[in-house]
């Protein structure tokens, strides 16, 4: 409690104290003159008892704004030196108020100690992700490498070349899985720092578009952008492009040869919404709510490569600048994710 509040609180208390003891003088004084009649003596006694309760009342009103003040003094004490890491006072007193005080201290100990542990976690877990990511990377370049060099070597009959190109794919795919564990592990352990500030939202689309550009000319999907070059919004360009792709990535991966995938993005007041949307296969709507759990694939994409990460990350991405993403689907026909970025 500031002072201010201290002051309406003691004024409060005198008022209601005050109240108090002008009922008490009027029904003692009356119900004296209605019982006696009036009588100077009587009424010099009567006088004398109301006194002497005037100061008991005015003196224990005077020690009760003395233990609440000083109670709330103890509490902001204890507030602000738990605020700034300060160390915190013990005042060693058997009363109620000095029981909630310690309370108090134990519980923000508690904290201060939760907080240490959780610290020193966490420093374990980078560790371990920066262990990981370097113990794994080098035997894994190896393997591409050395089948990269058997599939250049002449003479190799179909089914050993066969095999050697099975190898790539899953090499490739273990890279790509390893990656965006460790990107993840990263982002939710805090290793990741992310830069938010205002970029042109037609810098990120570009970017990702790019990016699976290849893979769409490959399967003649048409890719089109409706976005305004003025339209900007706050996000990190490296990760919200991430997001971004993964999102693409999906659209061009779960759409049919010739098919379509539209982006267009528009500014409103909070946020900037960008819309990806394709004409591939679409999803079931009792799995809409289930897409961005980690390593949740449809039931209707058992055929198609992939492991369930992509949306996952992408969610986590957006989530962690301050926006959302939302997605919405008819079987057969297509799906439409919206990614909403935050203008301030």
């Amino acid at each position: 409690m500031n002072k201010d509040g201290q002051v309406r609180h003691s004024k409060q208390v005198n008022i209601i104290f005050s109240l108090l003891l002008i009922m008490l003088i009027f029904v003692y004084t009356s119900t004296i003159i209605i019982l006696k009649g009036f009588d100077l003596t009587i009424l010099w006694i009567s006088s004398l008892f109301i006194a002497c309760m005037i100061a008991v009342g005015v003196a224990w009103v005077w020690s009760l704004r003395r233990q609440i003040t000083a109670f709330t003094e103890s509490m902001n004490e204890l507030v602000d030196s738990a605020v700034n890491g300060r160390k915190l006072k013990s005042h060693y007193e058997e009363t109620s108020l000095s029981l909630m005080e310690h309370k108090l201290m134990r519980y923000i100990d508690i904290s201060r100690s939760n907080e240490q542990n959780i610290i020193i976690e966490k420093n374990k877990i980078k560790g371990l992700i920066s262990d990981i990511s370097h113990q794994t990377k080098t035997p894994l370049s190896n393997i591409m490498v050395y089948s990269q060099l058997l599939a250049e070597k002449p003479g190799l009959d179909e089914e050993n070349r066969h095999f050697i190109n099975s190898i790539q794919a899953q090499s490739q795919k273990l890279d790509w899985l390893i990656a965006s564990l460790i990107k993840l592990s990263r982002l939710e352990t805090g290793m990741i720092s992310l830069e938010i500030a205002l970029h042109p939202v037609i810098q990120m689309i570009t970017k990702s578009v790019a990016q699976v550009f290849s893979q769409a000319e490959s399967k003649r999907i048409d890719i089109s952008i409706t976005c305004n070059t003025l339209i900007s919004a706050c996000y990190d360009l490296k990760w919200t492009s991430e997001a971004l792709f993964n999102v693409l990535e999906n659209a061009v991966k779960y759409t049919q040869q010739g098919g379509n995938i539209h982006l267009s993005a528009e500014r409103n007041e909070m946020f900037t919404r960008i819309d990806i949307s394709d004409t591939g296969i679409g999803i079931e709507p009792e799995e809409l709510k289930h897409i961005f759990k980690r390593f949740y694939r449809g039931n209707n994409v058992g055929e198609i490569d992939g492991i369930g990460i992509g949306l996952f990350l992408a969610r986590e991405i957006v989530t962690a600048q301050g926006g959302h993403i939302k997605v919405d689907s008819v079987l057969g026909k297509g799906t439409v994710f919206s990614i909403y970025l935050s203008n301030i």
